[in-house]
């Protein structure tokens, strides 16, 4: 049978097995009227006033959003807060862009992510995690660091964070905290925020909530310098919004969250040989770094000796900033990144990412359907497929003709799992 995937800015149309099973969220419907939605939550919001009665006409207001490598809807959401409230004058706004440990946005970017008209009427900067003079210390975590965010967050009189929410395969879930940490921390927090032992916790997982350290290092930092609203959303596959939470950050980020795991978390009977995932589509699957999310919820429910194929474009290329690429040529193996990485001795940003790969890779065969060099792909210990199909046939010899398959169309967007058994069979 012939089916669809999330694949770059278009989308990868691929024939698998008629026995496959295609697992997706429920599907949602976007708004009728996403800009009357919005505005109803921003004047109802969760466990606040409404947003004009918090905001005076002298406050420097910072704006709080997610960098190029999230699909949140800002060239929407900025402006229609910014109509919310007139009495403020443009020049006292700053939008900080959370780029984590990400690359700054260029000025083409910023006019993708927000709009031409706010970025040419509103200041935008890009935030800088190893930049000390533009960091401030708020705290120290009882997580074993120093708190540092943001200064022109910090020193703002009102503080807006934006985002969406989506099952996360570390934090649980995106968007709330997670635009103020990691997003707009000093590298020191960030590194703390990922360590082996944070990233390795089994609590650590895609849509648990509850004594995951992730989550509760983010909202410890956050209540130390806590942004005075939020507005966040979530997406169907189409990016188009479905629901609007406003307001109070844990309050409305909890209800968020809720109404995500809902729609998002499928239950499955069983685990697959082969599991083809996407990451989602354009811009989650700009590089490789990014494409481990999908390879993550493939992981959920793929055999032990398994194969995941995932299919991301990786327009951006492994990318070509930050330590990603280096830590994979420390070690020739996957087992034998991941004893690195656990050495307590070991430190470089970017190692969580590798570890939650390297994880996935000790469990199972990955492969990648890219616009990537065959030679990069295996340096990141991947196998190349130019073939999605092909790489299929090819899988009956090590699995049978009756080999088990499922395929995730919209990658991360949708978390499968199975319930299993102290002895590990499914229940």
């Amino acid at each position: 049978m012939k089916t669809t995937i999330l694949y770059g800015k278009e989308s990868l149309h691929i024939n698998v097995p008629d026995h496959s099973v295609i697992i997706e969220p429920h599907y949602l419907e976007g708004l009728k009227d996403e800009k009357q939605a919005v505005m109803n939550a921003l004047r109802q919001p969760i466990g606040l006033p409404p947003l004009r009665e918090l905001v005076k006409a002298t406050d420097q207001i910072a704006i709080v959003i997610s960098d190029i490598t999230r699909p949140t809807p800002n060239d929407k959401l900025i402006p229609w807060i910014i109509e919310e409230l007139p009495h403020v004058p443009l020049d006292n706004y700053v939008i900080i862009n959370g780029t984590g440990t990400h690359r700054d946005q260029t000025r083409e970017e910023f006019v993708q992510m927000l709009g031409e008209w706010v970025v040419d009427h509103i200041r935008v900067i890009n935030h800088h995690c190893h930049h000390q003079d533009e960091l401030v210390k708020v705290g120290h975590s009882e997580f074993g660091c120093d708190a540092y965010l943001n200064k022109a967050y910090v020193e703002a009189d009102f503080r807006i964070v934006t985002g969406f929410i989506e099952p996360h395969f570390f934090a649980g879930f995106s968007g709330g905290p997670k635009g103020i940490v990691p997003g707009i921390a000093g590298i020191e927090t960030i590194l703390t925020f990922h360590n082996a032992r944070m990233i390795g916790d089994p609590l650590s997982t895609w849509g648990n909530m509850v004594n995951n350290p992730l989550q509760d290092m983010t909202r410890e930092i956050n209540r130390m310098c806590k942004p005075d609203f939020m507005l966040n959303v979530t997406l169907n596959s189409q990016k188009e919004i479905t629901q609007v939470f406003a307001g109070e950050l844990f309050e409305a980020h909890d209800a968020g969250c809720a109404f995500t795991k809902e729609h998002a978390m499928i239950r499955c009977d069983r685990r697959f040989d082969v599991v083809i995932t996407s990451n989602s589509g354009y811009p989650l699957d700009q590089n490789l770094y990014q494409a481990v999310k999908g390879m993550s919820a493939a992981h959920k429910i793929v055999k032990e000796g398994g194969t995941i194929i995932c299919a991301a474009e990786c327009s951006d290329g492994l990318p070509n900033h930050g330590n990603y690429a280096e830590i994979l040529q420390m070690r020739k193996t996957p087992q034998e990144i991941l004893d690195m990485i656990n050495d307590r001795s070991f430190k470089m940003f970017d190692q969580w990412q590798v570890q939650k790969q390297a994880v996935i890779q000790v469990w199972a065969d990955v492969y990648v359907y890219s616009t990537l060099g065959d030679e990069d792909v295996r340096m990141a210990m991947f196998k190349p497929t130019r073939d999605i199909e092909n790489t299929l046939e090819q899988l009956k010899a090590k699995y049978g003709e009756e080999m088990t398959v499922a395929v995730l169309p919209l990658g991360p967007l949708t978390i499968p799992y199975v319930e299993e058994s102290r002895e590990g069979a499914a229940i």
